[in-house]
């Protein structure tokens, strides 16, 4: 033990000494840390890139021919600036050229979706973009430095007119720190640039090439500590198949189906099988088992593999030759300003070249108008030239904007007699009147160097902005319950009488399906209750009643039961759920007196109340002997309530004699909006009160309708033209344009309930108005065509056309164009009034006044 005593005076063990480094191995980790940061792996605000990127760009401009160069030569070239292997140098390359933005290529640059790598550098080829020669380069405004060996020079920074840091984002790990700025939409971050110009601050989200769909709720500027959350659009293709279109940024193909087969192997998922079908576009598709949900294994795919991610930003990029942690609107602004700052420089040195210009064009024109040149044919030495040359200007110097320099002088001598002799007076005049014209605008432009700013981020939006879209939809996400889609692979057991539960007890009473994250629910004779989580065999107590998986949170499912207080007590009957509860623990659901017993329980998933008859031991003291209860009569109250009595004799047995119906209010369901998914959280549109065999009516803009259950998993690839509680007697109205007859049609039909999805408008055709308002009065107002306008007109769609099958064409409307059609009157709608088709079977008459879409389509 006197080996382990520390002195916590200096906190070294005693018997171990303390040696301090000095020498070079004090300062070499210092010197290696900054080299790493500032060298290698962090970007540089000033142009958004780090060396090896610069150094390529540079070299490429240097290569520039307006031809395709080899990457191998680039990368040669490269190495003259960059003092590390060719490796580093290729790969950056490839970085570069995949993002589609500075460098235009040629050959087998791998693909992004699959992750397959490039081809060798020996046979593929790059040139610099359009782009990157109009943004990045401008050699006469940049500062220059020493390559590593001293032979050749470099660029500091490069003058990038762009915030190309935020456009390709970048990542990078040196010592101590990371980064990982996201990239950005190119035709946003010009916008915001704008804004920030014009004195409004816009916030931007990042874009991806690979697609997909993120939730930046917590995005917090790019700041480190923020995260986003990046999905997979998966949609259905068949009813037993998904695809898989986009994948989120840093995986490939290859990942997700990894991660897919790894669910599947663990049992969180149940798939078929699996097509890689990736190309120049993602497919991927999952094959599902007849009978699989497509709505929640698209939310199983989320909870279990890499069709969601996470990502954390880390903004840290080089300033002022420091590294610093800033968000994304810093980066913006900063990036802004340095534009202006070298848009300005520009300007002021294509200025200073148009007054050179201008300048000499006049020494030009006064020495050659007022023959000047004459003076110096007697002279004998060069002295005496340039003297005469000197004294014949000096009468009209007072014209220049500067004085005469001896380098003036000597470009004058330069002069060819042939010029001389051939020399325009109006030419010249008009030559310095163009320049003076440039010099104004120049003036003008470094006057008013915002709005030029401004012009010029326009300019770059309206030549590059269509090639790059944004291609990552921006919504909210709704968290996946994993509890809900999880695939229920186990299968859950209990011995009743010896009062264990779990998995691994096949030869006792098989009770349902569940999976090993589910949290299960028992209660047992004696009037106890136990939550706890799935295992291969667990002790609840004896003489087990129940057993089903436990659902958190949940008030619909309802507890009916009666127990016996005590031996020889009173008999109470209640009503309860079980939502919050501690795992584990056992909880008494009678009054806590011994031998107490639960002589009925039933467990209703939607609130029903059934009826049972009680029936008493037969005495003589008793004159009735049995009766009925209806659990209906009972108020549902929570699990600790003591109930109502219901005899003080003994009670011989309990039958059920009637079966139940819902006691429960109809289910409130929204719609929102923002997430595209159905609640019962009072988020988004009130849809309707929904009872057990009410169904939802989703109609979409190219008219696909179908009648469904109103699913809270369902998943919505674009929010629908109708959502709304369905009426069988309700019909809809439809306006929609007959591509080959060139004509508008209207009709009017019941929605069915077909079980599958159907189109109310024929092949060929385009949508254009749709509404659910049962009697509507349309206004309907037309193109201008020949420069003639048609009045509007008026029509009661009930009075135009009766009511048709779904699969009816409907009446001719119009055969001019169409602007606009609105509804401008709703007649009172009785449920009467209309008569169902003969083949529609009527089992729901129900009228919803508040449930009115109207869906107006402007051409």
């Amino acid at each position: 033990m006197e080996n382990d005593f520390i002195d916590y005076n200096n906190g070294i063990p005693e018997g171990e000494t303390l040696t301090k480094v000095s020498g070079m191995y004090k300062d070499w980790f210092l010197d290696y840390a900054s080299y790493v940061i500032l060298e290698r792996a962090i970007p540089d605000i000033s142009d958004g890139l780090k060396p090896v990127q610069r150094r390529i760009l540079h070299s490429m401009k240097e290569l520039d021919d307006g031809r395709y160069n080899k990457v191998a030569n680039i990368v040669g070239h490269t190495m003259q600036y960059h003092p590390h292997g060719d490796a580093s140098i290729a790969y950056s390359i490839v970085q570069i050229g995949q993002k589609n933005l500075l460098i235009d290529v040629q050959g087998n640059w791998g693909n992004i979706f699959t992750g397959d790598r490039a081809a060798a550098s020996r046979y593929i080829e790059a040139r610099l973009s359009k782009f990157a020669i109009e943004v990045v380069f401008s050699p006469k405004i940049t500062d220059w430095q020493v390559s590593y060996d001293g032979r050749k020079k470099e660029p500091i920074n490069l003058p990038i007119k762009f915030p190309l840091l935020l456009t390709q984002g970048a990542e990078g790990i040196a010592v101590g720190l990371s980064t990982k700025v996201l990239p950005h939409n190119f035709n946003e971050l010009i916008s915001a640039s704008i804004s920030y110009l014009k004195g409004r601050n816009t916030k931007v989200y990042p874009d991806f090439l690979t697609g997909g769909i993120i939730d930046v709720q917590n995005y917090n500027d790019g700041i480190r500590g923020g995260k986003i959350r990046v999905r997979a659009r998966i949609s259905k293709l068949n009813k037993n198949t998904l695809i898989i279109s986009e994948i989120p940024f840093n995986t490939n193909t290859t990942t997700i189906i990894d991660s897919i087969l790894k669910a599947n192997e663990k049992g969180k998922i149940k798939i078929k099988k699996i097509e890689d079908n990736t190309s120049s576009k993602v497919e991927i598709l999952v094959h599902l088992p007849t009978g699989v949900s497509l709505d929640k294994m698209i939310d199983a795919l989320y909870a279990f593999t890499s069709c969601e991610i996470s990502i954390s930003p880390m903004g840290c990029i080089i300033i002022n030759s420091k590294p610093n942690f800033i968000g994304i609107s810093d980066m913006l602004r900063i990036s802004t300003d340095s534009t202006v700052s070298i848009l300005k420089k520009e300007l002021e040195y294509k200025l200073n070249e148009f007054k050179e210009k201008w300048h000499f064009s006049s020494l030009e024109r006064m020495f050659i108008e007022n023959k000047i040149y004459r003076l110096i044919e007697n002279e004998e030495t060069w002295e005496g030239v340039i003297s005469s040359i000197e004294n014949g200007l000096k009468p009209h110097i007072s014209k220049l904007n500067r004085e005469i320099t001896q380098d003036d002088l000597m470009k004058l001598t330069e002069i060819r007699i042939k010029r001389i002799s051939r020399f325009d007076i109006n030419k010249a005049k008009e030559k310095i009147k163009e320049l003076e014209v440039e010099i104004s605008n120049i003036n003008r432009n470094i006057k008013n160097l915002i709005e030029y700013a401004i012009e010029y981020f326009l300019k770059l939006k309206k030549d590059y902005g269509e090639l790059y879209p944004r291609k990552t939809e921006i919504r909210i996400f709704d968290d996946v319950d994993a509890k809900k889609v999880v695939v229920r692979n186990l299968k859950l057991f209990v011995n009743r009488e010896e009062g264990f539960v779990g998995t691994s007890m096949r030869k006792d009473e098989y009770v349902c399906d569940c999976s090993d994250i589910d949290d299960i629910i028992a209660f047992t004779r004696t009037g106890k209750m136990k939550v706890f989580k799935v295992d291969g065999k667990v002790f609840i107590d004896k003489n087990i009643l129940h057993v089903a998986v436990f659902k958190k949170k949940d008030d619909r499912t309802i507890y009916n039961l009666v127990y016996r207080d005590g031996k020889k007590g009173i008999s109470y009957i209640k009503r309860f759920p079980v939502s919050g509860i501690t795992r584990d623990r056992l909880y008494d659901l009678t009054q806590g007196k011994n031998e107490s017993e639960i002589v009925y329980f039933s467990a209703n998933s939607n609130g029903e109340a059934e009826i049972i008859s009680v029936v008493l031991r037969n005495t003589s003291k008793i004159k009735k002997t049995k009766w009925d209860l209806d659990f209906a009569d009972l108020q549902i109250k929570g699990r600790k309530a003591k109930g109502n009595i219901v005899t003080k004799n003994n009670i011989l047995r309990i039958e059920l004699k009637q079966k139940g119906f819902s006691t429960l209010k109809p289910r409130k369901i929204w719609f929102d909006p923002t997430v595209l998914r159905m609640n019962i959280d009072d988020r988004g549109v009130l849809l309707g009160d929904f009872r057990g065999d009410d169904k939802l009516l989703l109609i979409e803009d190219n008219g696909l309708t179908k009648v469904t259950s109103p699913d809270l998993n369902y998943h919505f690839e674009s929010k629908p033209l109708v959502i709304e509680k369905w009426s069988i007697n309700r019909p809809v109205t439809v306006i929609y344009y007959d591509l080959n007859k060139r004509k508008y049609f209207i009709k009017r039909c019941l929605v069915e309930n077909l079980n599958k999805a159907y189109n109310v408008i024929p092949e060929n055709c385009n949508l254009f108005f749709l509404t659910t308002i049962a009697r509507p009065v349309l206004e309907i107002e037309f193109s201008v065509s020949k420069g003639k306008s048609l009045p509007n007109i008026i029509i009661n769609a009930e009075e135009f056309i009766s009511i048709k099958g779904f699969k009816a064409i409907g009446n001719q409307l119009s055969t001019k164009k169409i602007k606009k059609i609105k509804v401008i009157e709703e007649l009172e709608y009785k449920e009467q009034d209309l008569s169902p088709l003969e083949d529609l079977k009527v089992d729901n008459l129900e009228v919803i006044e508040d449930d009115k879409k109207q869906i107006t389509l402007d051409l």
